[in-house]
Parts: structure tokens; sequence; C-alpha cells
């Protein structure tokens, strides 16, 4: 039986991560994987406050690597082998059946939020396939035990240690650790290992994915010629296609390649002819013909892959942590991707287990139990937020003006919370709460979006009227304003939302600034400064590098 400190199954981007790091950090960490790298995985579109978490994590831990993956133009300097795609933004569209899109200027039913205010400093798509490989390369150099081509069959959590066994390669293994983390996924080992209860029944929101990466997709800009120009090229974003069914997300790639799918609701799913024993091919053709603007737009395509169905990809466990163990975030929940929130979500428990760990190297070895309970308390939270925010945007999906208005709810909670961390780039700001949990304004507002949204569209059997509509853009106006620092819900922004820096020093005192000292802060909030420091955590042989000047002139602040 093999001794070791921590083991962690899973060798996605979180797991290879959090292994590499405690390995950095002096931890013995045996990796487990069950397949090989590279391999395919969707959930691709980072934002920015997952590179605000791998830029933390690459100054604080001598990463350089994470550093320069946080934005699109250090990504490709340092590392162009690396496939990933360049996102300036959220773009939405709604689509209605057996009509072309309605290019109607700036009243069409479209919606522009930037992330970045250029190029070079965006946000990325990640090929998961190149960077999860990458972040594996990096666990093994940095002294990780990494195994693939494992088949576990045990768990055994005592409360002195973990006995994990299992084959490899058809080779019986035993190891002995003082610690278990599961970064795997879904119905994940430990969940099965412990018989974690599910808490799926208390969730809201429910959808089905058809999905696959294509080459030859047209750019929607071609497909709906002279568009009103928006604050970024409306292609090069995270791309979502509002329909009857639910909603389709297009990721563009830099070497053309497109990540796509369907999310369909299970009305959607009840629509379609024979859903049950049709192939995922034809349920993606019968949605495509549906939409003849998406037809067009995928009219040459071709699957790289075999194009898959996923019946249900909502779960959730009642526990993420105990003793001698935790769960990441995917392993834990997962909602949707309707909002990109997936990388930031897991990137943000990497850095709260990597500072659990710090905390513990001296003495037990092992996480304290309190930090452990506030661990679990935070992704429990925190996935209910998901939940509701997601819940409360499809319930608006049939009305473009509703589903934008519940949008900014979700814009105003990331980009105050993206300066908010910029302003404040200290180590406790990892265990700030995701999506506004911990906040007294922003904290109560998605169940409080989700009834209000289901008295509009629920209580009777017609359509919801042009009145109720406006009302509730209007108090998501209200309800948002202590905390709009970009200038959200904004009529006459047409839908089309730039960065403003002019925006947000006007609204100074949200940040409980002065004017005065909200100037003086833009270069924090711009990124620029002097080189980011070496710790005493970056003080060994193999991490002795200096990170370079971080060149963020105007950095992105949705």
């Amino acid at each position: 039986m093999k001794p070791c400190e921590v083991v962690i199954v899973g060798s996605g981007f979180a797991g290879s991560l959090l292994a590499r790091i405690l390995a950095v950090q002096g931890y013995d960490v045996v990796l487990l994987e069950r397949g090989t790298h590279p391999r395919f995985a969707i959930g691709e579109s980072s934002t920015p406050l997952a590179n605000l978490s791998l830029e933390r994590l690459g100054t604080r831990y001598g990463m350089a690597d994470c550093y320069n993956l946080a934005t699109h133009g250090r990504w490709l300097a340092h590392f162009p082998e690396i496939r990933r795609g360049l996102k300036r933004g959220f773009t939405y569209y709604r689509h209605h059946p057996d009509q072309p899109f309605a290019n109607r200027g700036l009243d069409s039913e479209r919606l522009l939020v930037a992330a970045s205010p250029q190029d070079s400093l965006s946000d990325t798509h990640w090929l998961r396939a190149d960077v999860d490989h990458h972040f594996v390369r990096q666990a093994i150099a940095a002294g990780v035990d990494y195994r693939d081509r494992v088949d576990l069959a045990s768990a055994d959590v005592a409360p002195d240690s973990v006995r994990v066994s299992g084959t490899r390669n058809g080779a019986p293994f035993e190891l002995r650790a003082n610690f278990l983390i599961d970064a795997s996924g879904p119905s994940g080992f430990l969940a099965r290992q412990l018989s974690i209860p599910s808490g799926l029944e208390h969730t809201e929101t429910r959808s089905a994915l058809i999905f696959s990466h294509f080459d030859g997709v047209r750019l929607m800009k071609d497909a709906v010629p002279d568009m009103p120009e928006g604050p970024y090229p409306d292609d090069w974003a995270a791309v979502h296609h509002v329909i009857d069914e639910g909603w389709m997300y297009s990721l563009r790639f830099d070497n053309g390649l497109t990540s796509a799918g369907f999310l369909l609701t299970p009305n959607g799913i009840a629509s379609l002819k024979s859903p049950a024993t049709s192939d995922a091919a034809t349920l993606w053709g019968a949605m495509v013909r549906r939409y003849p603007t998406l037809e067009s737009a995928f009219a040459d395509a071709t699957p790289l892959m075999p194009i898959s169905f996923l019946p249900a990809i909502q779960h959730r466990l009642t526990r993420a942590a105990g003793k001698r163990w935790a769960v990441m975030p995917h392993a834990y929940a997962f909602v949707d991707p309707l909002f990109s929130t997936g990388i930031a979500w897991g990137l943000r428990a990497v850095e709260r287990l990597a500072l659990a760990f710090e905390s513990a190297a001296g003495n037990r070895r092992v996480p304290d139990p309190e930090v452990l309970d506030r661990y679990d308390a935070a992704l429990g939270a925190e996935a209910d937020q998901i939940d509701l925010v997601v819940a409360g945007a499809y319930e608006a999906m049939a009305h473009f003006d509703l589903f934008a208005a519940q949008a900014m709810l979700y814009f105003a909670a990331v980009s105050f919370a993206e300066v908010g961390q910029r302003l404040m780039p200290q180590e406790s700001v990892a265990w700030n709460g995701f999506l506004g949990v911990g906040d007294p304004v922003l904290e109560p507002l998605p169940r409080e979006t989700l009834g209000r949204l289901r008295q509009i569209t629920q209580r009777r059997s017609e359509t919801a009227t042009p009145d109720e509509r406006r009302a509730f853009a209007e108090w998501i106006t209200r309800a948002i304003a202590p905390r709009n620092i970009a200038g959200l819900a904004d009529p006459s922004r047409r839908n089309l939302y730039p960065v403003d820096f002019d925006v947000l020093i006007e609204q100074h005192a949200l940040l409980g600034m002065s004017r005065t000292q909200l100037i003086e802060a833009l270069p924090a909030l711009r990124g620029v400064g002097p080189e980011p420091p070496l710790t005493s955590r970056q003080s060994s042989p193999q991490r002795d590098f200096r990170l370079p000047h971080a060149e963020l002139l105007g950095r992105d602040l949705l």
C-alpha cells in the first residue's frame, strides 16, 4: 500500500491545478484519471472572474502559465500552441420558429455586453482538450504522481485516514492518504462511495443538451448582414441564440472550430417528434431547421465528432466536504452553461482549498474542520444562487425584453465583484461569495426575480403584457442600482453595453470611494502596476521566475 498525503480523483483543469498547487506547497499528491489526455470536454467559456482567479493563483504560487493564460493577448504570446478562442463578451439573439432573425437595427432582439475593451485584454474560450492536457503536464512537472487509465473500486474514509483501491491497466493498487478530493464529475466517485444524497429535487433548472464541435460554421455577421455595430464584433463572444425550446450556445475558436449545443427545456424536448427514439444527429437537424438563420449559419458545418445528446445535465449533492474529504464544484453541482459560471466557480474552489492546505501545511497537514465547514456552506449557497439566476433567465426567455432585464442581474453581480477584487487583491477575496452570495443587496435578488417572473408568465394562460414586462425591467433597474457600476439596464444603450470607465468613475460612491480615490485606483482596476512579487511560497528553484508586467490597460469590467 502506497502512503501519500492527498489523493485527487479527476484530472480536468480544477483537479490538475489543485494537485500541482499542493505539490508546490510540499504535499505528496497522487492524481488519478479514468481516461487519458488529451480528451474532449465541454465547459469552455472563461470569464473575467475566472481570469482573476488564474492571475491570483499564478502570482501566489509561482505559476507563470496561469498568469499568462488569463488574457487572450498573453495566451497568444506565451502559449500559441494551446488552442483557444477570443471572447470579447456575451452576445444574445432571440429567434422565432420559421422566421429569419429580424434585423430591425437598434430595435432588434439582440443584446451585447462587453467583457473587455480590446482583443489583447480579452477573455478566452478554452479548448479543453488542450488546456486540461497542459495543466496535467504541469502537475507532473511539479512532482505530482499522475496515474491514468485507472478504475477505482472503493474508498474507505476513516477518522484518521483514507484508503483508496482500484486497478490501473488491470493491475490492482491501494493508496493510503490523509485526504481525498473528488474533482471528477456528475455522480462522481465520492458521491457513490459515501452515499451522499442528491439535492436535485430542491433545484429549479432543468435542461437537456445536444452538442458537438463543428467546422465551417458561418459568422452571424454574414448570416445577418448590416446589423448595427456593437461594442465588439458579435461573433467573438459567447454567443447565445434564445429560442422557444431553450437556447443554443456557439463558441468560436481562433482556428475556425466552433463548439455549439442546444439546451432544451422539458417542454422543448416534448415538442420534438419522438425524442426518445431519435438519434442525436436527427434531433440536432430538427432544431436547426426550425430557425432559418441558424440553418443558414450551419448549412455547411461539419461535426468533428458524433453529435451527442444528454437528456438531463443538472445534478446536485447535499454535502461538499467532510473531515477527510472534499468535492470540487463540478462533482458537487451543475446547473446550466447559460452564464458561463463553470470555470470561474471551479477556479474559486481551487483557490479556497489551496489556502486551506496552505494554512495546514505546518501542522495537521489536512484542512481544519472549520474551514471545510465553510467550504461546504459556500458551495451550497452558491449552487443555489446559480440555479436561481439561471432558472429566472429560462422563465424570461419567451419575451426578449424580460430576458434582457433578467440578464442585468447577472452582469451587475459579476461586474461589481470584479472591480472589488481588483481593488482588494488580498487572499480573502477567494472566500467572497460567488454571484453575490453574502451581499445584502445581491443575494436575495435571484429568488425574488424568479418569483416575480413566475407571477408574470404563469398566473394566466395568455402571454405577459407589455406593461408587465416594462414594470419588471424598471424593477430590475431599481433593484441592482446599489451595485450597478457598469451602466447596466440603461434604455439609452439600446442593449449594447461597452466597457465604460466614465460610468464607473461616476458611480464611485457605490464602491465606498470618493471620485478622486477611484481615479487614483484606476491603474489597479486596469491591471497596470509593478511586477507581482514572488512570495515565500514561490521560492523553490523550479519556480524562480518573474511574472511580466500586467499590461492590462483598460482591463475588462464584466
